[in-house]
């Protein structure tokens, strides 16, 4: 049954939803504990161990915290591959393109697959960063989140990649939201417009949030 169901067009998309909606409430709660970096290093550093202590003593030592990459890791897989393969039956069903124009579809709509290659490339960048220190500038301390963070936005490159995969995501929540909305069955006529207001109003917001982190950075707001 869930292999027929996974077959199914309707049951890519009902997967591409349902991951989208888990990564885009980490999203939201990852934007608020980004922009504790304001309150100061002691602040942000706090909260960055308090993430790998969650659920103690009942859980170990950051045993939550890989729960929670554990799922995000399935929820991207899941969403990418789902995304790739309606893509490719959308191409075998119309391999040639329509004689008469087809209405222009928004921006956001004609980007959903060039934004999720930006997103996918962005998160490996972000961890190789971020959480291993591979490719960090300055010289990567362990257990010294808030100062890292200060050295990736203090490059001119760090903060291109990390603002474009920030624009990426706001267009890809923005039309992700509602088209997530119509699959699982939420939408009709008369919620579309409250629905289209709040995935705008979600886009904006978590743009805003996660570009404010290199903004302070760049401004010595943050330093």
């Amino acid at each position: 049954m869930a292999r027929t169901m996974w077959d199914s067009s309707v049951g890519k998309k009902t997967v591409m939803a349902v991951s989208g909606l888990i990564m885009l409430l980490y999203l939201v709660v990852h934007m608020i504990g980004n922009l504790k970096i304001y309150f100061g290093a002691g602040e942000f550093n706090h909260y960055a161990h308090w993430l790998r202590t969650i659920g103690e003593p009942f859980m170990h030592y950051e045993w939550t915290l890989w729960l929670i990459r554990i799922v995000l890791v399935v929820a991207v897989v899941a969403h990418a591959t789902s995304a790739y393969q309606l893509s490719r039956r959308d191409i075998k069903a119309r391999p040639t393109k329509y004689v008469h124009g087809r209405p222009r579809a928004s921006y956001a709509t004609r980007t959903m697959r060039w934004g999720g290659i930006i997103l996918g490339l962005f998160i490996v960048w972000h961890i190789l960063d971020l959480t291993t220190g591979t490719v960090h500038s300055g010289g990567f301390q362990e257990g010294h989140p808030y100062q890292n963070v200060v050295d990736t936005f203090s490059t001119w490159y760090g903060d291109v990649i990390y603002i474009v995969a920030m624009l990426a995501l706001g267009l890809h929540v923005r039309h992700g939201f509602w088209s997530a909305a119509q699959t699982l069955g939420v939408g009709s006529r008369t919620r579309d417009r409250a629905l289209k207001a709040t995935a705008n109003v979600l886009a904006l917001l978590l743009t805003a949030g996660f570009i404010a982190v290199p903004v302070g950075v760049m401004t010595g707001v943050v330093s």
